[in-house]
């Protein structure tokens, strides 16, 4: 998946949560923290492995659920001490998504369940980068720009266009967490 596409899963599921458990959208500091832990795995993970070669592949600690699991629980903890649970479950559920947004599509396509992407450093998965970070970016988008314009939209990409879509409209309605409350502080400078 794509970062953006950890990100609208992630808004999606704690946004709905939000709405079902409180009756209330994210607040800004839930917005904010299920955005960063939506693509923490691969902030942690691609870099080290395609620049440094620390991981042999863009799977490494930040995909592992060795490292994910207690990080959730680290996160909640604090979170909870501070009066901010939602901000740890948001935190949390989203880190989790990532994991589970990384194994599902190629089960969902026919290709398996591809686990060892999750079980660092007890099972590796193995790949070569040799054109370094900025390389093995660039080819990545340059294909999925080719799959885009090669024919018709696949299915999977137009069920990412309508979850994308969908997450807009939500993020919306729910007064644009995480963006709506700096401008607003802002306005408040600029009147004061």
């Amino acid at each position: 998946m794509w970062p953006w596409e950890h990100v609208v899963v992630g808004y999606l599921t704690v946004s709905v949560g939000a709405h079902v458990v409180s009756r209330r959208p994210p607040t800004a500091f839930e917005a904010v923290a299920l955005a960063v832990a939506s693509v923490s795995p691969d902030l942690i993970d691609k870099p080290l492995a395609w620049q440094f070669g620390v991981f042999p592949s863009g799977y490494g600690l930040g995909h592992s659920a060795f490292f994910a699991v207690p990080l959730a629980w680290l996160v909640l903890i604090v979170t909870a001490a501070l009066r901010r649970s939602g901000v740890g479950v948001a935190f949390g559920t989203a880190y989790a998504l990532h994991l589970v947004g990384d194994v599902v599509p190629d089960l969902l396509a026919g290709d398996g369940l591809p686990v060892a992407r999750i079980l660092w450093p007890v099972v590796t998965v193995e790949t070569t980068y040799e054109d370094g970070f900025a390389g093995t970016l660039l080819g990545y988008l340059a294909d999925g720009l080719d799959d885009l314009l090669s024919g018709p939209p696949s299915a999977s990409f137009l069920v990412v266009l309508g979850l994308t879509a969908t997450c807009a409209v939500l993020w919306l309605y729910d007064g644009m967490p995480g963006v709506r409350e700096p401008m607003t502080w802002g306005w408040r400078r600029l009147r004061d």
